[in-house]
């Protein structure tokens, strides 16, 4: 009978131990909300024709849809562009960038 109850308390300590790694390891909606901003703040994109890789952020998005409006196109998500739209985007902003450096001399 001794031996049955080390056994149920065994079982229940290391239910007790298990039971808050568990309830931490669990990510609050606030902290999925955080890591979804973070990751679009963090965001790269390669471009295989310059060989380099771009920070998508609000000023990358501005410079997207400058591109959009002075082709007189609606707002597509870029993920949503197919690979060709993507190598124009970029080659067109590689341009764009080159010269509003110019500018700024």
């Amino acid at each position: 009978m001794r031996r049955k109850n080390q056994y149920v308390a065994s079982m229940f300590l290391s239910a007790a131990l298990i039971v808050p790694i568990g309830a931490m390891a669990r990510t609050a909606p606030q902290d999925d909300h955080e890591r979804h901003e973070q990751e679009e703040r963090e965001r790269k994109i390669y471009d295989r024709d310059h060989k380099d890789y771009h920070h998508w952020d609000e000023r990358e998005d501005g410079a997207y849809r400058r591109w959009l409006d002075e082709r007189h196109e609606a707002y597509v998500d870029y993920n949503r562009l197919n690979t060709k739209r993507q190598r124009e985007y970029w080659k067109w902003r590689h341009e764009h960038q080159e010269h509003e450096e110019n500018e700024h001399r």
